[in-house]
């Protein structure tokens, strides 16, 4: 399996991890985002940490806050999704 991982903004804090199913986006070492390549976007955790993190949020989801899920949702997806 082909495996990538990206800084999009150039910062260590902020990475992408890419493979042929999904990416996951993490701020730090805690998840924050799933894409799933089914063209509904980036799912975006709502921000329970702080103003960098609520940056790598915006840059995932052009700041809809609206449409985020509790932390909690996002990791049992996450831990659906790569299982």
């Amino acid at each position: 399996m082909s495996v990538s991982v990206d800084h999009p903004t150039d910062r260590p804090n902020f990475t992408i991890v890419s493979t042929p199913v999904y990416r996951v986006a993490f701020s730090y070492r805690t998840i924050v985002g799933l894409n799933r390549y089914d063209g509904n976007g980036w799912l975006v955790s709502r921000n329970e940490w702080g103003p960098t993190t609520g940056k790598h949020l915006n840059w995932l989801d052009d700041g809809d806050k609206g449409s985020r899920v509790d932390h909690d949702a996002l990791m049992a997806i996450v831990a659906e999704v790569t299982s």
